[in-house]
Order: C-alpha cells, then structure tokens, then sequence
C-alpha cells in the first residue's frame, strides 16, 4: 500500500511533484544480487507463468469474512461503545479505532486494486463503503495509486514530497509526528475534502454526505460522542499510524526499474501487524513486485523471492522501531544496520 493518504491539494485531480528523491535509505548494490529472471520471475521480481495466476487467484470467501471483521473492528467497536455509553467505553473505542481505521483503509487499499471481489461491481461497492467510512476517495485515490505502482519516486508519484529527504533530523521528524497526533495533518485533509466538495466532486460529497448521517445518527440516539470518537481517532491515532507505515513503505527511496530501490524490507512482528499493518501489508516490496497478488498471498511471494535470493537478509530493517531510528537519525544506515539494527488518499501535508 502507497503512502496515498495524503491527498492532492487542489480539489481537481492528484497533485503531481516534478522533483527527485535523493538515494539516502537506499540499500547498497553489494545487497542486490543480480539473480532474476529464471523460470519463475520476471528480471523485476514479477512471478510468471502457473506461479503468477496461482498466487493471483482472488479469495473471495476469505475476503468477504475480512470485510465483515473490518466491520466489526470498526462500526461494531464504535455501537458497543454507544450502548455501554460510559466515558471508559469511549476511551476504549477511541483506542480501537486506531486498527479499525487502518484496516477500513487496507480493505479499501485491497479494493482499489481490484482484489477484494472478482465481482467488479460488488469489489468497488463494498470498497467504496469501506474507504468512505475512513474519508478516503477510492476513485481519486486508484487513479493516484496507479501512477505511484507505474514509476515509484517518479515525477508522477503522488506522495514524491512525503517520501522525499529521509533521514531526516530527529527533531524534524517529532514534529512531524507531533502534526499528525494533534490533528494538524487532518485538519489539512478535511480542508481539501470540503473544497472538493464546494467544487462539485462526487466522490467528496458522497463521503460528507455518509459522516453527515453517521453524525446524524449519533445525535438521534442521544450518543454524540460515538461520532466524536470515530473521527477523533481518525483525526490523530490514524494519521500518525498512516505516516509510520507510509515512510516505513518508501521513505528515502529512489526511482529506479529495481524495486529493491524504491522500497523497504522490514521483518514483521505480530504487534506491527495487528496494530499498523494487518491484512499482510507490512510484506511492500512483495506488492509492488506484483500489484496483482492479494493481500493473502504476499507472504508466500516474499518467501518465493527470499528463496530465489532475489530479497536478501541485508535489504532487511529487523523492526519497524529500528527502521525509524534510521530515518531519523540523519543518516541512510547501511547493510549491517539493516541486518542488525513507515490518502491513503483523502482527498496533504
């Protein structure tokens, strides 16, 4: 999943950054061996042939019983809450609501692909819904995500200024942190999600009109605070998380035709997986060798690619902590660091 939770600027279309990333977290060439094609991937570490449509094969029924745990995770915290209607369950909800924003928008991320539903029209229905419920434009941002997937760090990227400048001094990059845990950072997005809206954006007015009847709701069961705590969390615990995993993605990375170039590989935890990355989104480079393999299939990709030596123990940051003491220590790291030793779409920071 790209950084694509920033949104373009201007309510018409994706802003596009004609600039450069420079090369400052990208791993060395001694730990990109030159070992592909073969017989099961392409020279970019693409599968191919019975490997490619197996590991492509849509799980509907998998993916059907995920979306109705996102559910649960998220409008289901949000009405428990509501009933129990006592300050601790909403502290509790606000909490909660930190995976259920994340994986609303993952699912969402899953249908902007066209991998959530081999039913075209039941793939973007349900992820409309999905990515709505999190602010998101899933139209405007699969437009914005296929040109990140076409030429990652490119002068298309949509999210080129978020990635760009890593490592950067600790200090900046608290205040970084510091903007989207306030709710700085969103305030920015709702301001372009209205504009949108001023200026006749279907999508931005559908998203308004569904929180206006989730507010609405809250306030006709005389339980405000339902609606104040699911875009509170949204407003701060999310952005935060987005940012972590988002740099964590891409941030310091270069364009280049290898994609060991343009994104990271950090070993994944249960914790980071619950908490910032479910649903196998921590496994990127695997999805940007190939944007076509589901979420559930990402880890056997990656142990493919591990196992032809195409993904090497020296691309990887053995945690999300120690990749982030990396990219903000003011140094790129090297090899042995990384072997020793984070918009969606919107509608910027």
């Amino acid at each position: 999943m790209s950084a694509t939770a920033n949104p373009p600027a201007n309510p018409s279309g994706v802003r596009h950054v004609a600039a450069t990333v420079a090369a400052t977290m990208v791993p060395p060439a001694d730990s990109l061996p030159d070992v592909l094609p073969n017989e099961r991937f392409n020279a970019r570490g693409m599968p191919i042939r019975e490997l490619r449509d197996e590991l492509r094969r849509i799980p509907n029924v998998r993916n059907a019983i995920a979306v109705v745990s996102t559910l649960l995770q998220s409008y289901g915290v949000v009405i428990a809450a509501a009933v129990v209607n006592t300050w601790w369950a909403y502290v509790i909800a606000f909490f909660l609501m930190a995976r259920g924003h994340v994986c609303l928008n993952i699912l969402g991320h899953e249908a902007a692909h066209r991998l959530l539903f081999s039913n075209r029209r039941l793939n973007d229905l349900v992820g409309r819904f999905l990515s709505y419920s999190s602010y998101t434009a899933m139209l405007a941002y699969r437009r914005a995500h296929f040109a990140h997937h076409r030429d990652e760090m490119g002068p298309d990227e949509p999210d080129l200024s978020l990635y760009a400048g890593y490592p950067i001094a600790k200090d900046s990059w608290h205040r970084k942190l510091r903007r989207d845990l306030t709710g700085v950072s969103a305030y920015k997005n709702l301001r372009v999600l209205f504009s949108a809206a001023r200026h006749g954006k279907r999508e931005a007015i559908i998203i308004l009109g569904l929180h206006a009847g989730l507010l609405g709701l809250a306030v006709a069961f005389q339980r405000p605070w339902a609606y104040v705590v699911w875009i509170l969390s949204w407003s701060t615990l999310w952005k935060f998380s987005n940012r972590l995993r988002a740099i964590a993605e891409h941030g310091g990375m270069q364009r280049s035709r290898d994609r060991r170039e343009t994104t990271h590989v950090i070993r994944q935890s249960l914790l980071a997986r619950y908490w910032m990355v479910p649903y196998h989104t921590g496994w990127h480079l695997a999805h940007h060798a190939d944007m076509g393999v589901p979420w559930t299939n990402l880890p056997r990709l990656h142990d493919e690619l591990v196992a032809t030596g195409w993904i090497t123990p020296e691309l990887e940051y053995p945690s999300y902590r120690a990749f982030w003491k990396a990219c903000s220590s003011g140094d790129g790291g090297n090899a042995s660091q990384r072997a020793t030793g984070t918009s969606f779409l919107a509608f910027d920071d």
